[in-house]
């Protein structure tokens, strides 16, 4: 149970590195200006369920990305063509999934901004 709870501290300890990084604050500022929407047009509990689903993947995304890229400046500091492709990678993962969600968001979004 104590490597359980272990676990969560971990965790947070974790999240709260993350909150240095720039790129996260970013997403979670969309995520806190995404929530203000959804509260305001009062959007359905399905939208919610739609939205909170998508931007944990984005935000999950940017976690690991961040990861990534620390691992690899821990390797090496000096310029490496496969380092940068490998954090490329992982920045179009990102990528990827902020543009879905931007694509959930408009979706969720555009009957209430232009009906």
């Amino acid at each position: 149970m104590r490597s359980f709870l272990r676990s969560f501290v971990c965790a947070g300890t974790g999240i709260s590195a993350l909150t240095r990084d720039r790129n996260f604050r970013v997403q979670l500022t969309g995520l806190i200006l995404v929530i203000a929407a959804g509260f305001f047009f009062s959007i359905t509990k399905i939208e919610w369920l739609i939205i909170a689903a998508s931007s944990s993947l984005v935000l999950a995304m940017e976690a690991m990305n961040t990861a990534i890229e620390k691992l690899c400046d821990l390797y090496s500091k000096e310029e490496n063509d496969q380092i940068r492709v490998i954090k490329d990678i992982a920045a179009g993962a990102v990528l990827i999934s902020a543009v879905g969600t931007g694509i959930v968001g408009v979706v969720v979004f555009y009957p209430y901004l232009f009906n």
